[in-house]
């Protein structure tokens, strides 16, 4: 008695799923399937010459030159006291000039690496305008950066020799 209910319930549930059907999906392709997502083609962006931004890289270039010429003196001169202070204890009369001559180092570092960063700044302005990339300005980047660089290094080095504070 109980099965009757399923008994009379079960060809009307499978009727719904023997339904014979002559519409299939069309294999056609779809509208959305012929469109075209690639990216379309760019022209780079070309610079075009600017005298006023040439003016501020020469002026920003002969800076951090002239900056890095002061440098090289006074390494050479922080050398000279490194070299005596060597060995020495810290708070002797030789380390104090010897800290005192890395102390001016690190200022004319200070100097060279705000003027890399004057630099980097006009780039990020020019980015900000949607302007191509300078090729001097590129160019004055890479030359500021590699003095920056071989300042920390040379000074790195003269520190390093002596007995720390």
């Amino acid at each position: 008695m109980r099965s009757l209910p399923l008994f009379v319930a079960g060809p009307l549930l499978l009727a719904g799923c023997a339904q014979t059907s002559t519409r299939y999906p069309s294999l056609l392709p779809r509208a959305n399937e012929g469109l075209n997502f690639t990216e379309p083609e760019r022209p780079i962006a070309q610079a075009t010459p600017d005298a006023a931004l040439d003016a501020r890289i020469a002026a920003l270039v002969a800076t951090i030159e002239s900056t890095d010429q002061e440098f090289q003196r006074a390494a050479g001169d922080a050398e000279a006291k490194v070299a005596r202070a060597r060995g020495l204890a810290a708070g002797s009369s030789a380390w104090l000039d010897a800290q005192t001559a890395l102390s001016v180092l690190d200022g004319l570092r200070s100097r060279s690496s705000m003027t890399l960063g004057d630099l980097d700044q006009l780039r990020i302005e020019r980015a900000q305008a949607g302007q191509a990339d300078y090729p001097a300005l590129q160019a004055a980047m890479e030359r500021a950066s590699a003095i920056v660089a071989a300042q920390e290094s040379r000074a790195r080095a003269l520190e390093a020799a002596i007995a720390p504070a």
